[in-house]
């Protein structure tokens, strides 16, 4: 009696946690709705099962109970029961494959006027591709993949130079206007998920699958890999920012094009470096406090800023280097130089935009330009082995930005002391890097798993990774490694 008593209090409960869930399902996407019916036509199938067969347990364990001087009736077959059973059980089956057979035809018949978006997955992580003012998207392959071209877009395809690239994992899209997903995976099976938008389909090696939403709610939304694709499958995440059209635009065109990631990448330099940097003190609203002709402005001024030295409100002195602008910028309030307000707020820059704005930076001063210009200046080999990291995908488990991943993160790492498994200590200079991309399984970092696979790249190539890791380097490292 108690076992059955137990089984009608998990029907009653079941049904009423689903009545009175304080979450449901929001209209993020113009497809939501029939989608939504499908998951609700299955929930009741299936609910109505549940009752039926727990319920049958209930009554058949109060019926039959043991009692003295009954015993059971072996009966063994019932037609009538196996034929009602088959009947039912079928009908079931078909109400909930029917609406999602509909759903699905509606869900890959793309409108013709949808805006396309590409979406490439590499183990861990996302890029994303839009057509440029011809709306056509160029032609890909993995034969063209290479450190320029991690997408593996034709060189050579007028219809691919304008494409707009977006080599990382945010994405945005533009408010009320359908879209066409395109997707593509370079490496292993993958699947794109976005959950508010109940749009979901597998990434195959090979193939090219897709479907469409138009979305219909502006607001900000987790992109998921619900397909295992191996260890680092927890970390691939993205974020897709749904905005108006006008917004979209103005961010989509700030963006770079195939065409000029290939002259980047074909003569890198410290002047695309300093461009990157003139862009974002624009698009940020910095020359409008920061002047750079050596003009009174509310902040201090950008010409000649660089390797002067600035005296702070509690009377000290400060020399403006690297250090210092990316304190300035990233916590301004903690050394104020004297005679400025304190207005200014702290901004999120990456490392490579903060990279940019110290090099626009340098170049409004002449101390700048002669470090910029100096023999043996890292800039060209920070920015080829930052597309090697991109192409070869070790930006999937080794962060830039100090957050957690699937191996060490980079910021910071270089100069550090890190603990192996095996209990000993090792200093992370060029050595052990080097030792590190060739053989990952000699020496690996405790509370990390062994999974890094041996890369073989050319002698320039190890250097350029290897700039790239220590341009993250924390200043005093940094300071300390260049000390005689």
């Amino acid at each position: 009696m108690a076992i059955a008593i137990i089984l009608i209090i998990i029907v009653v409960a079941s049904v009423l946690f689903h009545l009175l869930a304080p979450w449901h399902l929001t209209p993020a996407a113009s497809n939501w709705g029939s989608i939504d019916t499908t998951l609700l036509i299955t929930l009741l199938i299936t609910g109505v099962f549940f009752v039926a067969i727990v319920g049958f347990m209930a009554v058949a364990i109060i019926r039959f109970r043991h009692r003295e001087g009954r015993r059971a009736k072996y009966e063994p077959e019932s037609r009538k029961l196996e034929w009602w059973l088959t009947i039912v059980t079928s009908i079931g089956i078909m109400g909930m494959l029917a609406p999602g057979l509909v759903v699905y035809r509606d869900f890959v018949q793309v409108p013709k006027d949808a805006y396309p978006l590409e979406v490439i997955a590499q183990q861990w992580q996302w890029a994303f591709r839009f057509p440029g003012q011809d709306g056509q998207l160029g032609r890909a392959d993995v034969k063209w993949v290479n450190a320029g071209n991690p997408l593996g877009l034709d060189p050579q395809d007028p219809l691919g130079q304008d494409d707009v690239l977006i080599k990382n994992n945010e994405v945005r899209l533009p408010l009320d206007r359908p879209v066409k997903v395109l997707l593509r995976s370079k490496d292993v099976l993958h699947n794109f998920y976005i959950p508010q938008i109940r749009g979901k389909m597998d990434m195959v090696p090979g193939m090219v699958s897709h479907f469409w939403f138009t979305p219909t709610v502006a607001g900000k939304y987790e992109i998921l890999c619900a397909e295992f694709c191996g260890v680092g499958h927890f970390n691939m995440r993205g974020m897709m920012f749904v905005e108006p059209v006008a917004a979209f635009d103005q961010w989509l065109a700030a963006q770079p094009t195939f065409a000029q990631t290939l002259t980047t990448a074909s003569k890198p330099s410290p002047g695309s470096l300093i461009e990157k940097g003139r862009q974002l003190a624009e698009s940020h609203g910095c020359r409008a406090c920061h002047s750079q002709d050596g003009s009174a402005s509310l902040g201090p001024g950008w010409k000649d800023l660089y390797g002067r030295d600035e005296k702070l409100v509690d009377g000290s002195s400060a020399k403006v280097d690297d250090a210092y602008l990316k304190e300035s910028i990233l916590d301004p309030k903690a050394r104020l130089v004297q005679g400025y307000p304190p207005v200014m707020v702290p901004y999120t820059f990456n490392q490579d935009e903060l990279a940019a704005l110290i090099a626009f930076i340098q170049s409004l001063s002449a101390a700048g330009q002669q470090q910029q210009n100096a023999p043996g200046a890292a800039s060209d080999a920070t920015e080829q082995g930052r597309q090697l990291a991109e192409s070869l995908g070790c930006l999937a488990c080794h962060t830039i930005d100090g957050s957690q991943g699937v191996g060490p993160g980079w910021q910071g790492l270089y100069g550090k002391t890190e603990t192996l498994a095996d209990g000993s200590q090792v200093k992370v200079d060029e050595a052990y890097l080097k030792a590190s991309v060739l053989q990952p399984a000699v020496a690996v970092v405790k509370g990390y798993p062994p999974v890094m696979p041996a890369f073989t790249p050319s002698d320039p190539e190890l250097e350029a990774i290897i700039a790239f890791i220590k341009s993250r380097a924390n200043p005093d490292a940094a300071k300390q490694e260049q000390a005689p």
